[in-house]
C-alpha cells in the first residue's frame, strides 16, 4: 500500500493512493492510523471518502511524530567524502515535528545562512511500539519506507562539535509524499536507487542496498536507547554528493528546485524561496 497524510479544506486525512485517486482511512493523520492495533487490515478495506491524487496537497506523512531520529554516515562513499572513518555504531541525531514539511511545499532559504545543503534519505516509518527490540521484531514494527530531503544549515552545523543545530531549522526538511508498506517496497532491508537532483543536473545518486547500518539493525539499536512507537520516523543516512563536500562547495538558493526521489517511493519536489 501507499499511505499519505492529505491537506483537506476541513484538516487532514489519513489516505490510501488507489489507482488515481485517494481513499479516505477514517483517520485524520497516518501517525493516528498506525496507532491502531491491525492497521495494515482496516487500511486495505477502507472505502471512504476519496480524493483526486493529482494535485494533492501533502502533509508530512506522520505530522506530529513523537521522535525523528536521523543517522550521520551511513553510506561508504558519503563516509569517504567527508574525510571519516567507517563508523562502528550508528551516529544519532534527533529531529523535530516543527522541522518537517509536506513534499511538496516550498523550502523558505533561512536568511541566516549561506550554506543550504540537500540530503536525499530513505526514511523509515514506525508502525508498531518496540523497546530493545529483537530482530524480527524490529522488522515487525516497520509500518513503511518515504523519503526524506535532510536540509541542513552547513553553516550552523558546524559551528560546533555537535551538529543538531544546522538539522532543525524550523519547516526546512521535505518527507513524503508516501509511505510505502514493506510489501511494496521490497521488503524491509529493501535496495532502492535513491537521487538528488538540483534544477535538472543530478548531485546524489546511489542504492539503499549499501547502507552499512540497515532499516532493521537500526530499528533495534535505536529502540534499545529509547522506545519507538507509531508514526516515528528514522531517517537512515544520505549518500556521496552533498554540495558541502564539492570543490568548490554548491549550495542551494531562491528560485532553484531540489527534487529527491527513491524508485518506488516518489519524491520530493521543492522549490526553494526567500524568506
Amino acid at each position: 500500500m501507499k499511505l499519505a497524510t492529505l491537506r483537506t479544506a476541513d484538516g487532514t486525512r489519513a489516505v490510501r493512493l488507489d489507482g488515481d485517486v485517494l481513499v479516505d482511512l477514517g483517520h485524520a493523520d497516518l501517525g493516528e492510523l498506525f496507532a491502531e492495533d491491525g492497521w495494515q487490515d482496516k487500511a486495505a478495506a477502507a472505502t471512504g471518502t476519496t480524493y483526486a491524487a493529482e494535485g494533492a496537497d501533502f502533509a508530512p506523512p506522520v505530522p506530529n511524530p513523537s521522535k525523528v531520529v536521523c543517522v550521520g554516515h551511513n553510506y561508504t562513499n558519503h563516509i569517504k567524502e567527508m574525510g571519516r572513518d567507517l563508523p562502528s555504531h550508528p551516529t544519532l541525531f534527533p529531529k523535530f515535528a516543527d522541522t518537517l514539511l509536506g513534499a511538496y511545499d516550498d523550502i523558505v532559504k533561512p536568511a541566516e545562512t549561506d550554506a543550504l545543503d540537500w540530503e536525499v534519505e530513505l526514511a523509515v516509518v514506525i508502525g508498531k511500539q518496540v523497546r530493545r527490540a529483537a530482530e524480527q521484531q524490529a522488522a515487525d514494527a516497520i509500518a513503511g519506507f518515504t523519503v526524506m530531503n535532510d536540509i541542513s544549515l552547513r553553516d550552523w552545523q558546524f559551528r560546533t562539535i555537535e551538529w543538531t543545530q544546522g538539522k532543525i531549522w524550523e519547516a526546512t526538511t521535505p518527507v513524503g509524499p508516501y509511505v510505502v508498506t514493506p510489501d511494496e517496497a521490497g521488503g524491509v532491508r529493501p535496495a532502492l536507487e535513491v537521487k538528488t537532483v538540483v534544477d535538472g543536473e543530478v548531485m546524489q545518486q546511489d542504492d539503499t542496498g549499501t547502507l552499512l547500518f540497515d532499516p532493521v539493525f537500526l530499528v533495534q539499536y535505536v529502540s534499545t536507547v529509547i522506545t519507538l512507537r507509531p508514526g516515528d520516523i528514522i531517517a537512515t543516512g544520505t549518500p556521496a554528493g552533498v554540495g558541502n563536500a564539492r570543490d568548490p562547495k554548491v549550495f542551494l538558493h531562491p528560485g532553484q528546485t531540489v527534487v529527491t526521489e527513491i524508485t518506488g517511493l516518489g519524491a520530493c519536489v521543492n522549490k526553494v524561496v526567500r524568506a
